[in-house]
């Protein structure tokens, strides 16, 4: 038996008192951030009211708590400039709608990054604002420009608060086989991309994901969404040990993943937190998820893969040099995520994180964490390499039989 399983009291009550200690260390050098104010959602609140009175075709536009087999419907019955007309008036709600064509979604997020771009401009001038008030609208300005820029496939886009947004890398309408990459902590619209480590940031990461997925299988029709779209703990405070953010994003995740386009089968690619998010997410997948990546992570709030309820086949990686691998994985009155996916006797297939440096490198090119996610995304499990700690975590991919060995 491993260890970090030992379930033994003198154990678990160090657990415990480790865990609390943690805690207090989070609060004494972040404060209080999951019970903190966060900023407006005007904008989204503002587009809601207006969709909720909006018609086409004579009809009353569905809610956009609809299914997103009724939405489509909804779209496919309208004119091209129904849609258009739609989409210009209505970008914000159209632009994150799901079950809306991807070709509209982009356009319809395109005239909301320009609305919002129109806003940012006028805050940068604003003296009523404060230094770092008018900092920040600089910065989303900055943002929303490189967005806007080289027909840029972005599929969601919501600027309130600290922003959210997704974005397509390949033919999403096209794709044999679909990779999400679901980031960790401290993921919003200003750390989208980073000039500084551009790979350690979501829209990085899916740019490596997509460029290594066409060497690995260059037959393979392949599409990549950095997924931004939810609410991520803002740093290492009490969000990031609690399971609140995890759960609404997990919601948000399988949305998604009901409402792509096509029969593609889908893998999702999870770091840090944003493992955290596919686990919770695990129970309720729609059955063309047939793989789950996790590399970095903290747990997924299961004790083991078997317990995540997905048939999905569950891989995890871990580089030597992450410091997640000090952080106690239990769970204990609610503060947790549970397990360590790399332990053996969590059950999941444990394979290389080679050439990964610390806790962001793992979508490097040149790395083997990355070849690894990429051979998983496109279906070429022969080419994956498993940790010596696993030798076996090739075994019975033909039965589909998920995060339980066949």
């Amino acid at each position: 038996m491993n260890p970090s399983f030992d379930t033994s009291p003198t154990l678990t009550a160090w657990r415990a008192l480790l865990a609390i200690a943690v805690v207090f260390v989070m609060l004494a050098t972040t404060g209080w951030t999951a019970v903190r104010h966060q900023p407006s959602d005007e904008p989204r609140a503002r587009a809601l009211a207006a969709w909720a009175h909006a018609r086409a075709g004579g009809r009353q536009v569905p809610d956009v708590g609809a299914p997103a087999a009724a939405v489509a419907r909804f779209f496919a019955s309208l004119t091209a400039g129904q849609q258009l007309s739609l989409a210009d008036h209505h970008g914000l709600v159209v632009g994150n709608l799901n079950g809306v064509p991807v070709a509209l979604r982009y356009h319809a997020n395109r005239h909301a990054l320009r609305e919002a771009q129109a806003v940012e401009e006028g805050r940068t001038r604003d003296p009523g604002l404060s230094y770092d008030g008018r900092t920040e609208a600089g910065l989303r300005l900055e943002r929303y420009r490189a967005m806007l820029a080289d027909d840029r496939q972005i599929l969601s886009f919501d600027p309130s608060g600290r922003g959210r947004a997704a974005e397509v890398f390949g033919d999403l309408d096209r794709a044999d086989r679909v990779s999400v990459v679901v980031p960790g902590v401290d993921t919003q619209l200003l750390t989208l991309e980073r000039e500084n480590r551009p790979n350690s940031a979501p829209v990085g990461m899916a740019k490596s994901l997509y460029a290594a997925e066409r060497v690995a299988r260059p037959t393979a029709r392949t599409a990549v969404i950095a997924w931004a779209d939810y609410t991520a703990p803002a740093g290492i405070g009490m969000d990031a040990v609690l399971g609140g953010l995890a759960t609404q994003g997990a919601l948000r995740l399988n949305a998604l993943v009901g409402a792509l386009p096509g029969k593609a089968t889908v893998s999702l690619v999870c770091h840090s937190y944003g493992s955290v998010v596919c686990g919770v997410a695990a129970q309720r997948l729609s059955s063309r998820v047939t793989d789950i990546a996790v590399a970095g992570s903290p747990g997924m709030r299961a004790g083991s893969a078997a317990a995540l309820g997905t048939e999905a086949r569950v891989w995890a990686m871990r580089d030597r040099d992450d410091w997640i691998a000090d952080v106690p994985n239990l769970e204990f009155a609610g503060l947790g995520h549970g397990a360590d996916p790399v332990d053996p006797d969590f059950g999941a297939r444990i394979v290389s994180a080679g050439e990964a440096v610390g806790h962001s490198g793992y979508f490097e090119p040149g790395t083997e964490s990355l070849r690894n996610f990429a051979a998983i995304g496109v279906g070429a499990y022969a080419s994956v390499g498993c940790a010596r700690v696993d030798r076996t975590c090739r075994s019975g991919l033909s039965g589909g039989t998920g995060g339980r060995r066949a």
